[in-house]
């Protein structure tokens, strides 16, 4: 029931807050989104769209999982609290990257640098936190083989911050198109509900569901054409979700899975820079990350958006076939 509870209350407090309080908000603000130049010159039609839009699920999910976790948390669970916290850090130095966007009129926000060490940081604090709490364990579960490989807490400590620090980035960088990184993430937000209804975890079914309520609602807002961006503010915020939720469930490789869109378009920036540099100046794709190739190749926003959504579908859906195993005992 909590978990029920928390989807319809995020989507309707998303729904309602970014209607009337955020949104006109941002548009008042002139918070609009700055185009980059090395974009598709096609982009340049969305500037001005409000930015930052990723405060209506933080907030509607805020709400949502204070109602529907609040009699768990008087019993002493606030792991939910916990992942939610995390992923807001990240939403606060998504924030403060878009502000800079903003207030500059430019593309360009808090440098690399700075970004990584305030990711890195949030990420081995949330280790150390979820380790004292006792939600997570040197062993890397491996989906499929039912099985767990033990490692030592220093090399688990590396291993987790790369991958949180990567799935935040590989998020940041799928939000290129009009409801992109929403719609793959509901998915995502679909597994973790599954998961912590069967094993009855349900602060962390709380959050999970809060977050597919709250992206279900932006999808409003944000679907093709987009009336507001989530800009760094949300699309950080996913990322720490995402991967908070993985390791509060002790199951972190089971990103490579749910994450497979994220993974996709971070390798294909990757390669594209790497093998420009190799060739000195040839392309594997017409441009880089991988939605942009298929804009070039003529497919629409809308098109791109379905089929990359079905893709995290059917890779939700086989990491659920990958765990059942786990659930089941």
């Amino acid at each position: 029931m909590e978990i029920i509870v928390a989807c319809v209350v995020s989507f309707v407090a998303t729904a309602l807050l970014g209607g009337k309080v955020i949104l006109p908000a941002l548009r008042r603000l002139k918070a609009g989104q700055e185009i980059r130049e090395i974009g598709p010159k096609w982009h340049a039609t969305k500037a001005g769209t409000p930015t930052m839009g990723g405060l209506m699920f933080i907030a509607g999910i805020a709400i949502a999982i204070l109602v529907a976790g609040w009699p768990n948390m008087m019993a002493g669970d606030f792991s939910h609290i916990y992942v939610f916290l995390f992923a807001a850090v990240f939403g606060c130095i998504g924030f403060l990257d878009d502000y800079e966007k903003v207030k500059k009129h430019q593309n360009l926000g808090l440098t690399a640098l700075q970004k990584f060490l305030l990711q890195l940081a949030a990420a081995i604090v949330f280790l150390m936190l979820m380790r004292y709490e006792g939600l997570v364990s040197p062993n890397l579960y491996i989906p499929f083989i039912n099985t767990s490989v033990p490692i030592s807490w220093p090399l688990y400590m590396v291993f987790a911050a790369f991958v949180i620090v990567g799935t935040v980035n590989a998020v940041n960088l799928t939000d290129g198109l009009d409801g992109l990184a929403t719609s793959v993430t509901i998915p995502v937000a679909l597994f973790f509900v599954s998961v912590a209804t069967w094993w009855s975890y349900t602060q962390l079914g709380v959050f999970a569901a809060a977050l597919l309520g709250g992206l279900l609602a932006f999808l409003l807002f944000n679907a093709h054409p987009a009336k507001v961006f989530m800009g760094d503010t949300g699309s950080l915020f996913l990322g720490g979700a995402v991967a908070g939720m993985a390791f509060a469930f002790d199951m972190p490789l089971v990103l490579v899975l749910v994450g497979i869109v994220y993974i996709v378009e971070t390798l294909s920036d990757i390669l594209q820079v790497a093998y420009f540099k190799l060739t000195h100046g040839k392309r594997i794709f017409k441009m880089a990350p991988i939605h942009h190739h298929f804009e070039m190749c003529g497919w629409s926003e809308v098109k791109i958006v379905t089929v990359f959504t079905a893709v995290s579908v059917l890779f939700c859906a086989l990491a659920l076939f990958g765990v059942m195993e786990r659930m089941m005992v």
